[in-house]
């Protein structure tokens, strides 16, 4: 028999929208900046009780970033998320991440406008996660970035890099 789980040593849960378009034969990830302007992330937010997961997830890729297009109804992979900083109150605090992948078909203005949405290939998307962030979390948001390569089929060009 499994252990119990003891929900106050549960990680806080927030949704995550992998947002893509593909470009020839290859694809280019939308990031977006994080609240303090620094540091570049998926579009992400709190879960809404009144909707899916995957459709809270498809509600933060057009609040910061403007998009719309496909959803994905379940998520393609789990991440670990920090946010703050140690020397402030309340200091970091740890996430999981359920991210779902979206085919972008539509770009507008997004409503939050300090997130500056851009456009990156899966190396640079890679790099520019990375920045600016603790090995740990560099690695967990490296390794969204593959695993939505596998997932769309580009595979291969994950592998030559």
């Amino acid at each position: 028999m499994g252990a119990a789980r003891n929900p106050q040593h549960a990680l806080p849960l927030q949704v995550a929208a992998v947002c893509y378009r593909r470009r020839g034969p290859s694809v280019e990830f939308l990031l977006v900046n994080t609240n303090g302007g620094n540091k570049w992330t998926f579009p992400k937010g709190d879960p809404d009780l009144s909707l899916s997961h995957g459709k809270a997830a498809e509600r933060e890729a057009w609040e910061e970033a403007g998009v719309s297009g496909s959803i994905e109804p379940r998520h393609f992979c789990l991440y670990i998320h920090s946010k703050g900083v140690f020397w402030k109150s309340p200091g970091v605090r740890e996430y999981v991440i359920k991210a779902f992948l979206l085919q972008v078909e539509r770009e507008e203005n997004p409503p939050e406008t300090t997130r500056n949405p851009t456009w990156f290939g899966p190396d640079e998307a890679r790099k520019i996660l990375a920045k600016g962030r603790e090995v740990k979390y560099a690695r967990e948001l490296q390794a969204v970035i593959d695993r939505a390569m596998e997932r769309i089929g580009l595979a291969k060009a994950v592998a030559t890099r």
